[in-house]
């Protein structure tokens, strides 16, 4: 059974990756019908940043109240209807009322799902379901770009929807499974755990120390996401049709790491890890900032992709020994909340940079994400926990 749960849950986490990229490929169609000018996708971004964000501060009350096997069913039935929402809209208004069910809902499934694989299953499921995770990232621009190119980005969602939905029926036709799956776990159905309010996690220094390593290492990975291609393109001048083909290998880079990662997981810690990926990166940052060709910038952001890539599955693994089992659950509801937090605000604010200076202070905009999740990761290393035991 608990073979069969892992199935279920990797599917799960293909339907969590799903619209994660799909707003982006579609918005230059939705912008042109709508006759909207193109900052109004920050609208919708923003508000399924911050959906996400709240939906993880308040996961471990809701998980603890219904189970994780509930709280999977219900979230993917929400993001399978945010999306069919999505496909029936006619103006932006709609996008964003839609929007509101599809960060909640991604932000319950990711934190039930993540603290329910790491109390349950070795590291390397948790670096091989983010491997999934990206699959579902990738293939979501696919159909999009196929319903574009034979009716409308309306059908793109809802073909996305139907998939969605399926996994959702998996999810829910599986429920009695999670319990013969583990019959005496504590967490994950609903039972007992330690509940802890927001304040109450922070006031934990190395709670804090780990909430900053998340932020600073997804701020980095999806600056560099966002604002790779355009470097390569303006500063280091790569035509837009090159760099757009090196960038994909920064994304190689992240699939890669985490599949070499879940492979490693059985032989070497997670934090070796993670030590490792951090010397990687360093390495990358330092490329990043000689005056090389291109070619040898574009290498630099596929070692960031390699060297940041298994941090994320990693630390969220060594949260239930890091935090103890009890309280596992509300720490990765704040992690995740910091993670999101992180994905909002860094490629903004060098968005706001590049507008105002230079998009040539690229590297060290990177080199400073670096420093925020390094220091705070050997902050956190240094830290007692004092959260085992309490309850609120």
């Amino acid at each position: 059974m608990a073979t069969l749960l892992l199935v279920v849950i990797y599917a799960a986490f293909i339907g969590l990756g799903i619209p994660d990229s799909l707003f982006g490929a579609a918005w230059p169609a939705i912008s042109n019908e709508f006759s909207a000018p193109v900052s109004w996708a920050n609208f919708v971004t923003l508000i399924i940043s911050a959906g996400t964000v709240v939906s993880s501060l308040l996961s471990a009350k809701i998980i603890s109240r219904f189970g994780t096997a509930a709280v999977t069913a219900g979230s993917t039935l929400m993001t399978a209807a945010a999306l069919f929402g999505f496909s029936l809209s006619t103006n932006m208004l709609w996008l964003c009322l839609f929007s509101v069910p599809l960060g909640f809902g991604a932000g319950c499934i990711d934190t039930a799902l993540n603290n329910y694989v790491a109390l349950h299953y070795k590291a390397s499921h948790m670096n091989f379901l983010h491997c999934f995770y990206g699959i579902g990232v990738s293939l979501s621009p696919f159909f999009m770009s196929m319903a574009l190119s034979k009716s409308s980005w309306h059908e793109g969602y809802g073909f996305v929807s139907a998939i969605q939905l399926g996994i959702a029926v998996i999810t829910v036709v599986t429920l009695p499974v999670w319990k013969k799956a583990h019959p005496d776990a504590k967490h994950g159905d609903g039972g007992s755990r330690v509940t802890l309010g927001f304040l109450s996690l922070l006031r934990d220094r190395k709670v804090r120390m780990a909430c900053c390593v998340f932020l600073g290492s997804c701020g980095l990975e999806y600056t560099c996401g966002v604002w790779g291609s355009t470097y390569l393109v303006r500063s280091r001048g790569e035509s837009a049709d090159a760099a757009a083909l090196l960038i994909m290998f920064y994304y190689m880079g992240i699939a890669f790491s985490r599949f070499l990662s879940g492979l490693l997981s059985g032989r070497v810690s997670g934090l070796w890890i993670i030590k490792a990926g951090y010397v990687t990166v360093l390495a990358a940052v330092v490329l990043l900032m000689l005056p090389l060709p291109p070619q040898a910038a574009a290498f630099a952001l596929f070692l960031i992709g390699l060297g940041n890539g298994p941090v994320f599955p990693n630390m969220l693994h060594l949260t239930p020994k890091n935090f103890g089992e009890e309280a596992s659950q509300a720490v990765i509801g704040v992690q995740m909340a910091s993670a999101y937090v992180g994905i909002m605000a860094a490629p903004a604010a060098f968005g706001l940079i590049a507008q105002n200076t230079d998009v040539s202070l690229f590297p060290y905009f990177t080199a400073v994400f670096y420093a925020i999740m390094v220091l705070s990761f050997m902050g956190m290393s240094k830290a007692e926990s004092t959260l085992v035991g309490k309850n609120e």
